[in-house]
């Protein structure tokens, strides 16, 4: 997976020092630098794996040149890392097994606060009374019981464990 996003950066990175290359006018240092942070943002992954420098050059029109290169030493970290979570915790007395489960349920509860927001189709709220916000975690809390509760009705109904079929299915009745 990490090879893909790679090729991806260093086929982009290529494409754009060939842009700056072939300009034809003096071309904005913050524009380069922001389609490089734009791409690294969508490639997430690798975007470790580069040392990109943006420098002056006046012997070209654009008056820009992109130098970058591949960081073995990222590579090499995520070659040995690949496929494996690690979690960091001030924990000391727990089990490996507890603490991976904690982990599984607060991923859950943040995912019930996107449910809300997404697949209820409820637009966020924003409240400023106290007892409002506490009505509100009460809904957001509710609303993850119910979409527990659907996904627990499919599994045992052998409909497998996706609560949006469900609410797919009740939008077209």
């Amino acid at each position: 997976m990490h090879a893909r996003f790679r090729e991806r950066i260093a086929r982009d990175l290529d494409r754009l020092g060939q842009r700056l290359a072939q300009a034809r006018q003096e071309v904005d240092r913050g524009s380069v630098e922001r389609q490089i942070r734009r791409m690294l943002e969508r490639n997430r992954r690798a975007s470790g794996s580069f040392a990109i420098r943006v420098r002056e050059d006046r012997s070209r029109a654009s008056g820009l040149r992109l130098d970058w290169k591949e960081e073995e030493r990222f590579s090499v970290w995520v070659r040995l890392t690949e496929g494996a979570y690690v979690l960091r915790s001030n924990v000391v007395d727990w089990s490996p097994e507890e603490l991976w489960r904690t982990y599984i349920q607060l991923t859950e509860a943040e995912a019930a606060f996107r449910v809300q927001k997404r697949e209820l189709l409820i637009r966020p709220i924003w409240h400023q009374r106290e007892d409002r916000v506490q009505a509100h975690i009460l809904v957001c809390f509710l609303a993850f019981a119910l979409w527990k509760t659907l996904e627990g009705w499919q599994k045992r109904a052998g409909l497998g464990s996706s609560p949006p079929t469900v609410l797919e299915e009740m939008r077209r009745i």
